[in-house]
């Protein structure tokens, strides 16, 4: 992250994607314990930062994210300002690359850049430690982005981590169909359907099986995948298409609705891409990261 005289700051927010994931009971709250394995994509949305007379302003382009107010980056702000007694009005500009309700983080990772990039502009007042806390009440997901990690098992709402080396980069496929699902909507489905059998437990890990991108996608896959292709059987094709092009693994991501696959190479990834094809879907080719996601840059 860099900071002009001006004071000017952009930060990148990767999208990431599900390796594994169980969803493990319901809780008091509300929530539901799970077990994942999280990794970073290149794939990203760019948040920059400049000072403003007063107030936080927010202006998003590439997608419609709602509500202002309601937008992690908007909360993120608050909360840091708030935590640190600064006055300063900041101008944020949020340009969304993340396709919104597929599953691969998008508005999470927003929350957590914002939370690093805004606690840059008040000279890092708010210590890592907390910046962690605020990144936890924020949402599920935003932890692990917060975290940097570019891997790592999470459990419980998704804010407990074990920070995992990941393998080399790999090619990655990430195919977005013309419906987004909400995290909402897909654990009811999972609730009406909890009685079909196909639910499956917590994952015996194995640190060794994390250190092959083969010996990940032996540990199985997603809970969300049986109810949402019985309600979306286009989301059933998609995945199936995709497996047939030959990915070391394949996954609906988090979920829903985007389906992700790595290959052994870019050339296999690419061609996979123009068999998928455009159509009325989002084909992103990316990588994944094996290093931390970079922080806020001045400039």
């Amino acid at each position: 992250m860099t900071e002009t005289e001006a004071g000017r700051v952009t930060i990148r927010a990767h999208a990431k994607t599900n390796l594994f994931l169980r969803v493990l009971a319901r809780e008091e709250s509300g929530y539901h314990s799970i077990e994942t394995l999280f990794t970073l994509l290149e794939l990203h949305d760019t948040i920059t930062l400049e000072r403003a007379e007063s107030g936080i302003e927010l202006q998003v382009t590439g997608a419609d994210t709602g509500p202002v107010e309601q937008n992690l980056v908007y909360r993120a702000a608050q909360m840091v300002l708030q935590a640190t007694g600064t006055n300063i009005g900041l101008r944020v500009s949020l340009q969304k690359e993340i396709p919104p309700q597929a599953g691969l983080g998008g508005g999470s990772s927003d929350g957590a850049a914002a939370l690093h990039a805004v606690n840059h502009m008040v000279n890092n007042a708010v210590p890592r430690h907390e910046i962690l806390q605020f990144a936890a009440k924020l949402g599920s997901d935003v932890a692990f982005f917060a975290s940097g990690a570019p891997m790592a098992i999470g459990w419980s709402r998704g804010e407990r981590l074990f920070r995992v080396p990941a393998p080399k980069p790999a090619a990655a496929l990430v195919v977005v169909p013309d419906f987004g699902v909400s995290t909402k909507d897909a654990y009811e489905m999972l609730r009406v359907g909890k009685g079909s059998g196909d639910r499956r437990g917590a994952v015996v890990l194995d640190l060794d099986a994390l250190t092959t991108w083969g010996g990940i996608g032996r540990l199985g896959g997603n809970d969300f995948e049986t109810v949402l292709f019985g309600k979306l059987p286009e989301l059933r094709e998609l995945f199936e298409r995709l497996a047939q092009t030959g990915p070391r693994l394949v996954r609906v991501s988090g979920s829903g609705s985007a389906v992700a696959a790595i290959y052994a190479n870019e050339n296999q990834r690419d061609n996979a891409a123009l068999e998928i094809g455009e159509g009325k879907r989002r084909v992103i080719k990316t990588m994944t990261r094996a290093t931390a996601a970079p922080g806020p840059e001045s400039g």
